[in-house]
């Protein structure tokens, strides 16, 4: 119950640094998917399966990391709320040069970041879902990376 609790609280913080650029979403949402293995197969598929994080967090996981886009979405978003935080509404010059020095690292971490040209292919006709599962799919590679123990499941 404390993982669920706590994967759930995780998952909420990385909603919260999708939108703010100072909050880190990836370690957040990379918690949170461990968490839920460790506690709830229901909680962690849907977390993989969710269709705004869902194909981020298996692209991470599979090594593929970010598509080219994904990354100029992120520096676009990561720039576009932090120069007028920096110009507008901080005053003090230390905090100023603390938010500019965490922009640059994010920035120079991104870009270090293998690319993709596109997002994660299909490995199957099916598409994103197996064909006797109404849930988000799951396939041999993905669980044997995905972080936590691993669990079979029974059908």
């Amino acid at each position: 119950m404390a993982f669920i609790v706590s994967g759930s609280a995780f998952v909420g913080l990385g909603a919260v640094g999708i939108v703010l650029p100072i909050v880190p979403t990836t370690p957040f949402l990379l918690l949170a998917a461990f968490l839920f293995a460790k506690s709830s197969e229901r909680l962690h598929s849907r977390l993989l399966g969710n269709r705004l994080i869902g194909a981020y967090l298996r692209r991470y996981y599979e090594g593929r990391r970010m598509t080219r886009r994904d990354k100029a979405i992120t520096l676009l978003l990561l720039w576009g709320t932090l120069l007028p935080t920096i110009g507008w509404i901080v005053g003090s010059w230390w905090l100023r040069g603390g938010l500019l020095a965490m922009g640059i690292a994010v920035s120079v971490h991104i870009m270090q970041l293998s690319s993709t040209s596109s997002a994660a292919p299909q490995d199957d006709q099916t598409g994103s879902r197996n064909k006797d599962s109404s849930g988000p799919r799951t396939d041999r590679a993905l669980d044997s990376q995905s972080i936590g123990p691993q669990r079979r499941r029974i059908e």
